[in-house]
């Protein structure tokens, strides 16, 4: 039996809200935002669709890049992997939170309502590349 894993995760959404960036002690940029995925079949009670909401969590330039461009129902393309940790919230009790650990960001385009040239941005990036110098290659 092998002790090799694979953690790798693919999402395509919508951003449910702009993308929050601070910075840590040690100066290092950090985005959390999150992504809501619709699900292609509708609940037969009501007829919602279901929706999954995933958060995410981008560092150093990746943070940067999601600050500028991961805004409200923007359609974000994120690869990375998932990742569990635990906190203590105000009131002293341990708390567990899941989320991606962005690896690579695309920014598709803009929400439903905006113009035909506001969606015509892309935005690319991976943390082993300098996205801010490359050329989006289409």
């Amino acid at each position: 039996m092998s002790n090799i894993g694979v953690n790798k995760v693919i999402l395509l959404g919508n951003a449910g809200q702009n993308a929050e960036v601070k910075s840590t002690s040690a100066g290092k940029s950090v985005a959390n935002f999150s992504i809501a995925i619709n699900q292609p079949f509708r609940n037969k009670q009501d007829g919602n669709q279901r929706v999954e909401w995933v958060r995410c969590v981008a560092w150093d330039k990746l943070a940067q890049i999601a600050e500028k461009f991961v805004t409200k129902g923007t359609v974000v393309f994120v690869e990375g992997r998932l990742q569990t940790r635990k906190f203590e919230d105000r009131e002293g009790g341990t708390k567990a939170v899941t989320e991606v650990v962005v690896a690579s960001l695309r920014v598709l385009g803009g929400t439903k309502t905006s113009s035909h040239s506001d969606s015509n941005h892309d935005a690319a990036a991976s943390s082993t590349t300098d996205a801010e110098s490359e050329a989006v290659p289409f």
